[in-house]
């Protein structure tokens, strides 16, 4: 007797203006977030891809938030005049 198995299909591959957007964020945020903070993110080729389960663990275990560095903020150049 066959035992009738369910395959689950592959959770699918987004790109960074899906995951901007599922967390509501810009998606500068979301490229700062790979290089500082240690958001899960897979480089295929030029692309940066993810995984939204992964992306919504690192959410719920305070990735956005945590210490793991910060970016360093950006200085405006000084050749500004005023008026």
């Amino acid at each position: 007797m066959r035992v009738a198995t369910q395959i689950q299909p592959a959770e699918p591959w987004v790109s960074v203006d899906v995951v901007a957007a599922h967390i509501g964020v810009a998606r500068d945020s979301v490229y700062r977030w790979i290089d500082s903070k240690g958001l899960p993110a897979h480089r295929i080729g030029k692309l940066w891809k993810f995984k939204l389960s992964e992306v919504d663990d690192w959410v719920r275990a305070d990735g956005a938030n945590g210490t793991r560095g910060r970016a360093k903020p950006v200085r405006r150049s000084a050749t500004r005049k005023k008026k």
